[in-house]
Parts: C-alpha cells; structure tokens; sequence
C-alpha cells in the first residue's frame, strides 16, 4: 500500500521559508518521480514541482524559483525547500507520486503564510 506522510507546515511570516518532508512507504520510492502539489482555499489544487527518479527537477514557472524539490532516496524522502513566502502561498500542500498531482496523495500539511 503506497502511503505518503507531509509535514513541516506551519505558520510562517511573509518572506520566511520552510521545508516541507514528505516520507513515503508501500512502494520502491527510487524507481518514482515524486510530485509537490498545493491547494488553497476554495481553489483546485494545483501542480508546484517534481523531481524525476534520476534527480531532474521541475518546478511551475510562477512560482519564479522561489520553491525547490528535492529528494532523499536513503531515507524514502522528498522535500519541498520554499522561500521568500507570500501571503498567496498560504495552502495545503501534499506530495504524490508521479509526475503530477494525480496519482497517490498524502494528507497534505499546512502552510500558512501571515504577518
């Protein structure tokens, strides 16, 4: 059974950062991309990142390099490095595995961004 556990949310003030972790379980964690999705209140949710098996990473162009994925196949790992926070990111975000925000989800963890 796949399972995926975020944490690391919390609340943080405008222009602060965060990591946010994700350990995964259930499957063979570095034969997958793994994907960072985000969704705010009354919003769809949205694609963040992914980062592909072999480490290459991709990340929504809006968010103008402010988050980064990266991954720990030692430890079944993937984070999510954000920074220069803004109001706007204020969301629940969840990993899945996969290219997109599609397949398998965690129960996400909270990001609330305010002054």
């Amino acid at each position: 059974e796949v399972q995926l556990a975020e944490s690391g949310g919390g609340l943080v003030q405008p222009g602060g950062s965060l990591t946010l972790s994700c350990k995964a379980s259930g499957f063979t964690f570095s034969d997958h991309a793994m994907s960072w999705g985000r969704q705010a209140p009354g919003k769809a949710i949205e694609w963040v990142a992914t980062i592909s098996s072999g480490g290459t990473t991709a990340a929504a162009t809006s968010l103008k390099g402010r988050f980064t994925i990266s991954r720990d196949n030692a430890k079944n790992t993937v984070y999510l490095h954000l920074n220069d926070l803004k109001t706007e990111d204020t969301a629940m975000y969840y990993c899945a595995r996969g290219g997109s925000v599609a397949g398998p989800r965690g129960q996400g963890t909270q990001v609330t961004v305010s002054s």
